[in-house]
């Protein structure tokens, strides 16, 4: 028997499936801890807005677009909807594509 037969078949993903694949979400969130004190607004803005962009980048991971290229404004924005998340600003969508740029 060939080799080939033996693998058991990966699981579809977004861009090769028959109809779309949900996204897994976490089983329980993670415990919420308070940010440091002391630090101008612009950080933790600048701090939320990463948190967003990963985790945004990794919904996107998840459902089959692996390009920075792939994800255009709108389609981050839809995922946004899907997860639960306030619809990202260009400049979030901007940081997402970076996100997705560098983990290659």
């Amino acid at each position: 028997m060939p080799a080939a037969a033996l693998k058991p078949k990966p699981l579809p993903t977004q861009s090769t499936a028959k109809r779309p694949v949900r996204l897994e979400t976490p089983c329980a969130p993670v415990a919420k801890r308070p940010l440091p004190a002391g630090r101008p607004r612009e950080w933790y803005v600048t701090h939320n807005r990463r948190l967003k962009a990963m985790r945004l980048a990794i919904a996107l991971l998840d459902s089959g677009v692996y390009l920075p290229d792939q994800a255009r404004d709108e389609t981050i924005r839809s995922t946004a909807e899907l997860i639960g998340v306030h619809p990202p600003s260009d400049t979030t969508c901007h940081m997402v594509r970076a996100f997705m740029r560098y983990s290659r």
